[in-house]
């Protein structure tokens, strides 16, 4: 089946007892057996809430189809998701590598929670492809991506990744919240677990918190028994938001992407822009890999402004009328978010001018087009003053 045609059916058949289109809500948490020799055996497919329930197994198995995996586990946020995908892989006194311009969070897990148990991290220059290799130990177990990076948007070369580290006996993880399992697909490039911050586009509305791990068959185990192991459970009404938003996964992406192509095409023009970070435009770095492993392009991208005082660039994002200020991305509500990557580096060094992150969402082009023209327009009086 074509992904939209997954989108629409996988995972609506874990209950076939009840021929509903929409899967219920069950809040559960104890699940009764019919004997004493049944709970012995575990031989019923519902044991405890915490372990699943027909509301979970229909948007895992929906996630898993659309990713092409064998497993695929639900937790209560990304960052729980990015958490258990590591520790999946990783034991004390292991090595991870991992991009330089990863998501905020990630970066702060892996330096306290896993420093503090004996795993180091270690961080890459994002756009470093087969290079990876020469940077593994016989301690590496692990090689992180997020492609395309977190506020700067480099593109990742993931099959030459896969390829130099399973040559070392090292897995790969990749965090593909950006494209959605809709526009790229991690595990088809040799990835061994696939990261979806469900908070964003899969969910697609800002109202829930969730995140999924899929994995290959060689990683399916470890995957399983770790999220079992952390009792990490999402919450069933987030998890049926969430299955409800991905029906709808197709169309919104593709709107999406045509509304963030318009606005990053008409930032290109602007004098005050030094550069848009958006791997779908021509001309952007990474470019041609996001054209070789993606079939589309999300929303949220950044831009690049000349130098400016911070103050400009306050009153820029601050006279935004459409545009939120806040994290996060995927919703149907565009936002703003000015950010410095410099702070959040050390393989790499950010030499840019500031940088504004922002998602597009699905308000018509021409009116967010108009929002920031009125904004550039603040940036110029605030600057001259």
């Amino acid at each position: 089946m074509k992904d939209p045609t997954l989108i629409t059916h996988a995972g609506r058949d874990v209950d076939p007892g009840i021929n509903i289109v929409n899967p219920p809500v069950y809040r559960a948490s104890t699940v009764l057996f019919p004997s004493a020799k049944a709970l012995h055996d575990h031989s019923q497919h519902y044991i405890y809430g915490r372990r699943g329930t027909p509301t979970t197994r229909a948007l895992e198995h929906a996630i898993c189809a659309l990713e092409g995996g064998t497993r695929t586990v639900l937790l209560p946020s990304g960052l729980a998701a990015i958490s258990c995908a590591l520790l999946a892989l990783l034991s004390a006194g292991d090595e991870v590598l991992i991009t330089d311009s990863c998501y905020g969070p990630a970066r702060h897990f892996a330096d306290t929670v896993l420093k503090r148990v004996g795993i180091v991290a270690r961080y890459y220059v994002p756009t470093i492809g087969a290079g990876i290799g020469k940077l593994m130990t016989e301690k590496t177990r692990a090689v992180y991506c997020e492609a395309p990076g977190s506020l700067t948007f480099e593109m990742q070369d993931i099959p030459a990744i896969v390829r130099a580290a399973h040559a070392k006996g090292a897995r790969v993880i990749a965090d593909n919240t950006w494209a959605s399992p809709l526009f790229c697909k991690p595990l088809s490039l040799g990835a061994d677990l696939v990261i979806e911050s469900c908070t964003k586009y899969i969910a697609g509305h800002s109202d829930v918190m969730l995140g999924a791990v899929t994995a290959n068959a060689e990683t399916a185990k470890a995957l399983y028994e770790t999220h079992g192991s952390m009792g990490n459970c999402a919450a069933p009404d987030d998890v049926y938001l969430t299955l409800r938003g991905l029906r709808t996964l197709s169309v919104r992406m593709k709107q999406h992407q045509e509304n963030g192509l318009a606005v990053a095409r008409w930032l290109g023009q602007r004098p005050e822009v030094e550069q848009v970070l958006y791997p779908a435009l021509p001309g952007t770095p990474g470019h041609e890999i996001w054209k070789r492993d993606f079939s589309g392009a999300a929303g949220t991208f950044s831009f690049m402004l000349k130098a400016y005082p911070e103050k400009a660039v306050h009153a820029l994002v601050d006279g935004l009328k459409l545009f939120g200020i806040g994290y996060s991305f995927g919703g149907y509500e565009s936002l703003a978010l000015p950010s410095d990557p410099a702070s959040i580096r050390t393989a790499t060094k950010w030499r840019g001018g500031p940088l504004i992150r922002l998602h597009i969402g699905l308000e018509d082009p021409a009116d967010l087009i108009a929002d920031l023209e009125a904004g550039f327009a603040l940036l110029a009086k605030e600057a001259r003053a």
